[in-house]
């Protein structure tokens, strides 16, 4: 299958939000209409920090999506990108569209001089980290939160 990758844009409100809307249920976080308005009011304000990839189709479907940001790697002294989410529509899933979504961001990381791309999943996203583990190197960190 052919899968295109581009920036996320103003007529993909619809199939942007399914997908998103998708992404909560699958992490079982609630979210809200007014929440996803908010993420995508950030997707198209130049000056926010998180930036946005749809995948499409050979049809010209919007069938995944991933969103980024830059971060600051004081003690290497450099810039990474940060992958915040990745989803790809069940129905596409095995269409190589998880792979073509990181490829792209890669290539905004070439673009924009990063050295690394770093990003987080549940233990038991056994899918996705199927994906992942032939992409990239899993490290020896480990994540906490502080509930705020």
């Amino acid at each position: 299958m052919t899968i295109t990758v581009r920036p996320v844009a103003a007529g993909d409100k619809d199939a942007w939000n399914r997908l998103y809307e998708g992404y909560s249920i699958f992490y079982k976080v609630t979210q809200t209409q007014e929440m996803r308005d908010r993420v995508w009011s950030w997707l198209h304000d130049p000056a926010h920090q998180t930036c946005g990839f749809v995948a499409e189709d050979a049809d010209g479907k919007v069938i995944g999506l991933a969103h980024y940001r830059e971060f600051a790697r004081p003690l290497a002294a450099a810039t990474g990108g940060f992958l915040d989410d990745l989803f790809v529509d069940p129905d596409a899933r095995g269409t190589g569209a998880a792979d073509a979504l990181i490829e792209a961001l890669k290539d905004e990381a070439g673009r924009r001089g990063w050295t690394v791309i770093r990003w987080i999943t549940a233990d038991d996203n056994y899918r996705a980290r199927g994906v992942y583990d032939r992409l990239a190197a899993q490290t020896k960190w480990v994540t906490y939160d502080i509930k705020l």
